[in-house]
């Protein structure tokens, strides 16, 4: 099987506008990509000789509808890191296919980042998280792209990354390890655990949540695994981080609401923060 690559010019001219249009703003290179999930914008305090581009400045991006997404990349420097971050995602529930959702991945990656971070806010399906605390991805189980939805589908561009490219251990172990040395030196309570991604907006059912638990998730959400599929079909390095806004069990589920989620992270956002910083600081180093 081989690629059909008269769709190619297509991304090709995308990514090159998209990459243009942010070279103008400015000549950051980013070694770090890092999406900063909802309510975890603060994140963007740390970034020094920023600037910040908005989302509808940059050709290709799409318009997040969703509060706490403020809808910007920053470029700048952590410490003496080179980051790109986003201050907020496109979910596949706004309407946007997966393909749109993944495309700003591509262009951090066209513009010189090798590592993704990927943060989000999850329900806690294992009983022993709280509120605040946080959750490495170790892995983990991809609902919609199970159903059909997932953002390779349609031609491959070879020069991105392979047509069936390997999502075992997408989460780089070494990263793992040295967040969570961190995180213990900070006094941080990071898990590890397996992120399970829903298609929302609705939140799940009593009857879903016990399902996704033996299943074996211990965190379930609505984003972040399209991305991670993207950055790894192009040989990107990625780290998953959750942060547990709310209990997600059968006798809390009639309670969760956004408004809690957004309270939660806004409270975590400091050890966020905090944690990131440490890492960025040794990644330029690694």
């Amino acid at each position: 099987m081989t690629s059909d690559r008269s769709t190619q010019p297509d991304l090709d001219s995308a990514l090159t506008a998209a990459v243009t249009a942010i070279r103008t703003r400015s000549a950051i290179i980013p070694r770090v990509a890092v999406i900063l999930g909802s309510g975890l914008g603060a994140f963007a305090t740390a970034i020094t000789d920023a600037t910040a581009i908005p989302y509808t400045e940059i050709p290709g991006f799409a318009r997040p509808t969703v509060p706490g997404h403020a809808g910007r990349l920053i470029l700048g420097t952590v410490h003496t890191c080179p980051v790109g971050v986003m201050q907020g995602r496109f979910h596949f529930y706004e309407g946007y296919d997966l393909k749109q959702a993944v495309f700003p991945v591509r262009v951090l990656w066209a513009l010189g980042a090798s590592i993704l971070v990927v943060t989000n806010a999850a329900g806690g399906l294992n009983p022993a998280f709280r509120v605040g605390d946080f959750m490495l991805l170790r892995d983990h189980i991809n609902l919609p792209g199970l159903a059909g939805h997932n953002p390779l589908f349609g031609p491959n561009d070879d020069r991105l990354g392979p047509r069936f490219p390997t999502i075992a251990g997408a989460y780089d172990l070494a990263l793992r390890q040295r967040a969570l040395a961190l995180a213990a030196e900070q006094g941080t309570r990071l898990h590890e655990g397996i992120y399970v991604m829903v298609a929302g907006p609705s939140f799940e059912t009593a009857a879903e949540l016990a399902m996704l638990r033996q299943w074996g998730a211990d965190a379930v959400g609505m984003s972040t695994i399209p991305e991670v599929i993207a950055a790894r079909h192009m040989g990107m390095r990625v780290l998953g981080i959750s942060c547990i806004t709310n209990i997600a069990s059968p006798t809390h589920a009639p309670t969760t609401s956004h408004e809690e989620v957004l309270a939660a992270t806004a409270a975590a956002a400091p050890h966020l923060t905090r944690l990131l910083r440490a890492l960025l600081a040794e990644l330029i180093d690694s």
